[in-house]
């Protein structure tokens, strides 16, 4: 009698955890509330090409959710203690790619002027909302360990 058994890798069973942590953690965000943020954000950089504002927008939610997963799977350092700060040194390279990616969406996009000054001040906009969300994503990872929904 020949048994068939499945073998599954430790690397495919932790990707399949991860998966599911990360789908749970997608229920606890709304699109509304998204929405509502990249406009807080980024509304007088929209404005300017109005034709291209579903494409920006859409590309901005993409990278948010991106940066809510990221602080989501750092949160089980703040359950055991770590405050976010120092959390969030344990993913600068992670981080600064999605501010890098979010900039450069904004670039191709030419939802920017031409001055060094904007273009500063817009790299700030994008730090500010990747910090955003990646604290949303920390701080209810946080509390979903706390109550042992992890």
């Amino acid at each position: 009698m020949i048994s068939m058994t499945v073998l599954t890798t430790l690397k495919e069973k932790r990707r399949e955890k991860q998966m599911k942590y990360e789908r749970k953690m997608l229920r606890e965000i709304s699109l509304d509330i998204l929405k509502t943020k990249v406009k807080d954000f980024f509304s007088p950089y929209l404005k300017k090409n109005r034709q291209q504002i579903g494409a920006i927008e859409e590309g901005c939610l993409d990278v948010a959710i991106e940066a809510y997963l990221l602080g989501a799977s750092y949160s089980k350092f703040g359950y055991y203690g770590e405050s976010a700060e120092k959390v969030k040194t344990r993913c600068p390279v992670e981080e600064k790619y999605l501010i890098d990616t979010l900039y450069d969406y904004f670039l191709y996009w030419g939802s920017i002027g031409d001055s060094d000054h904007v273009h500063e001040s817009f790299y700030v906009t994008c730090e500010a909302f990747i910090d955003y969300w990646w604290r949303e994503g920390f701080f209810k990872g946080e509390k979903r360990y706390r109550m042992r929904l992890h």
